[in-house]
């Protein structure tokens, strides 16, 4: 079995990425038991660079030192963090979705028999 070795700009996204998920997950699971708790997710995209060199040991060429790394790292830490919070909070409530209106595509999707969430609004016509 030939073994794949990764570009250190690859390892070092995919790591971002990571650490992204797992604060997201955090986020998501603390904001169920308090109120701004998705806030220790925000703390800990400060810790991002410490997380890189723990698990890659050196960065790529274009990042000059270790600080560089929040920088470099914030958009892909933000929407890896962002969606797994919203999922993992989403997931934690038991989320339902409701239709407020009988225009609306969730209801035209129940009434189609495409979903298979529950609506409680009363067809106009």
């Amino acid at each position: 079995m030939k073994k794949v070795k990764l570009a250190i700009e690859h390892k070092f996204s995919l790591t971002v990425y990571l650490w992204g998920t797992i604060t997201g997950i955090i986020s998501g699971l603390a904001a169920t038991k308090v109120e701004y708790g998705w806030l220790l997710g925000i703390a800990m995209y400060f810790v991002v660079d410490r997380f890189v060199m723990a698990v890659i040991k050196e960065l790529p060429p274009e990042i000059p030192e270790q600080r560089a790394v929040l920088k470099k790292a914030f958009w892909g830490w933000l929407l890896f963090w962002l969606y797994f919070t919203m999922l993992t909070y989403s997931i934690m409530i038991q989320f339902t979705p409701q239709c407020y209106s009988n225009q609306s595509l969730l209801y035209q999707m129940v009434t189609s028999g495409n979903a298979t969430v529950p609506c409680n609004v009363t067809p106009v016509g």
